[in-house]
């Protein structure tokens, strides 16, 4: 494990399939021996707990922090307060225990390595590699028609992808194990 992860981004307009590659990128990449992290970013309010249950009770209460703790999983949600900024790339990096990699959905404008996920029928067409030189590979429902220099992939390529972020990240697995 590294305590310093790598980090390697899924990035695109909405509803060009960041979240589909991401999830097929965490098992490809987990069934290849890697512990994966994820962190993704979300534009608008969100909320993972429920109405009415004892954690969401808490927070209406006010609490700053709740965390929810069970043999399986825990779970942290802090609530910014209206004088606090959104945290960070870097300070949720910081938070997450050590691992591989960490695949990083969004953050279209943070300088790591991505790809850009294209569609055919997203309404937003701007190409973000023309302006990001962190774009290393497009991915897209129409490689033939990507117009690129960058390595073009298909949605379903997900080996070859995989195969990508490996060497893009640094990742070699020990021959001696």
């Amino acid at each position: 494990m590294n305590d310093t992860p790598r980090i390697f981004g899924i990035a695109g307009w909405k509803n060009s399939g960041k979240t589909r590659m991401t999830a097929a990128l965490v098992a490809e990449l987990s069934a290849r021996g890697w512990t994966v992290s994820t962190i993704k970013h979300a534009h608008h309010a969100f909320d993972i707990d429920r109405e009415n249950t004892d954690s969401w009770q808490h927070r209406q209460a006010g609490a700053a922090e709740v965390a929810i703790v069970s043999q399986r999983r825990w779970a942290l949600m802090h609530e910014n307060r209206q004088d606090e900024d959104e945290p960070s790339l870097d300070e949720i990096l910081g938070r997450l225990s050590p691992c591989d990699l960490v695949l990083v959905e969004g953050y279209k404008s943070a300088r790591h390595a991505k790809i850009e996920m294209r569609r055919n029928l997203s309404t937003t067409k701007a190409r973000l590699s023309d302006t990001d030189p962190g774009i290393v590979a497009i991915v897209t429902d129409d490689p033939k028609n990507a117009a690129t220099n960058l390595p073009v992939f298909g949605h379903d390529d997900i080996a070859a992808i995989a195969d990508l972020v490996e060497r893009r990240s640094g990742l070699v697995k020990d021959s001696a194990a």
